[in-house]
């Protein structure tokens, strides 16, 4: 592998995907309770693969960069983000930028465990479906933690238990993220090895 590759394909990879995230991010589906279905951790998952931690958390944060910015109906819109972002921004942003970040992060982590163990293939789809239930377990706590209290998460939640709120808020969603990140994930990442990109 030469110098000139080693410097300018972490750089077209993360280009690339973070040029991927804008799309997904104005290609969502919108579910009840304003949350959406959306495939974002996919790239999150590429990168954490081909790039080992510090591509996971680039790629991550901007996951949670353009999340944010769909709060003020910047790249999409989300409407729970627009709510929720004039209680506070500050938290708004936490739930949003610093979930994802760690999501990055973890998922990176997670693939450096498994990679030692398995075999690529497994390796990569575990690491795809790893980074989607990662970002929906990470959203929802934080959501939960951060605005549970108010009285826009109160109405959501309609005197339910908090686990009954995020089953039913997030069941269907999670379920077709989880899948659809596994296995395009494990594809991507397979044509990624065999073309010895990574």
């Amino acid at each position: 592998m030469s110098k000139s590759y080693r410097r300018t394909f972490p750089l077209t990879l993360l280009s690339l995907l973070i040029a991927l995230l804008v799309v997904l991010a104005l290609v969502n589906i919108p579910q009840p309770a304003g949350l959406s279905i959306t495939f974002n951790m996919i790239p999150v998952a590429v990168a954490a693969v081909a790039l080992g931690v510090p591509g996971g958390m680039i790629i991550g944060g901007a996951f949670g960069l353009i999340s944010f910015l769909q709060c003020f109906g910047i790249i999409g819109y989300s409407a729970m983000g627009a709510a929720l972002v004039n209680i506070s921004p500050v938290l708004m942003f936490m739930q949003r930028f610093v979930s994802r970040l760690l999501v990055g992060l973890l998922t990176a982590l997670f693939y450096r465990m498994v990679s030692k163990k398995l075999n690529d293939k497994l390796a990569f789809t575990l690491t795809g479906f790893c980074a989607a239930f990662l970002n929906t377990l990470l959203f929802m706590l934080s959501l939960v933690v951060l605005f549970g209290h108010t009285e826009y998460m109160q109405g959501l939640i309609a005197g339910r238990s908090v686990i009954t709120f995020i089953i039913a808020s997030v069941g269907i969603n999670a379920v077709i993220e989880m899948i659809v990140s596994a296995l395009v994930t494990g594809a991507v990442c397979i044509a990624l090895k065999k073309a010895r990109l990574i």
